[in-house]
């Protein structure tokens, strides 16, 4: 099949649509009992007004900041392990220019962004697993 004959693939389309956000402030502990989205792996950090930006907090981030330096969950806040601004993706990129842009930036997942607002989570494995099976 020619390149030109190929469906397009959007983020849109194989995004998470489902996604926990936070408040910055809570407690480590407190965000992670708060989620209802385990399969996402990360928690959105929410923005404190219109002139901030959102965050990002992966459970690998809770495990090497926290779990790994024996630090109390009870004791940490979001915003002081929290990745911040995050590198957005816009929901009608192509997911081949996607797992470009994650290689180059070094990222294994990110919001999609749509109006400065987020609409979903798209990572390596919803690109590959829901979009390279249509094929």
């Amino acid at each position: 099949m020619m390149d030109s004959d190929r469906k397009i693939i959007r983020v849109r389309d194989v995004m998470k649509k489902e996604f926990d956000m936070i408040d910055g402030r809570v407690t480590v502990m407190e965000a992670l009992r708060t989620m209802k989205y385990v399969e996402t792996k990360s928690l959105i950090v929410d923005k404190r007004n219109d002139d901030d930006e959102y965050g990002m907090v992966l459970i690998s981030d809770i495990a090497k900041l926290v779990l790994a330096k024996d630090r109390s969950p009870d004791r940490i806040n979001v915003y002081e392990i929290m990745a911040k601004p995050l590198l957005p993706v816009d929901p009608d990129m192509d997911i081949r220019y996607c797992a470009r842009y994650f290689e180059t930036f070094s990222l294994s997942r990110a919001p999609v962004i749509e109006h400065r607002n987020i609409i979903g989570i798209v990572s390596y494995t919803d690109m590959v697993l829901k979009g390279l099976v249509r094929f």
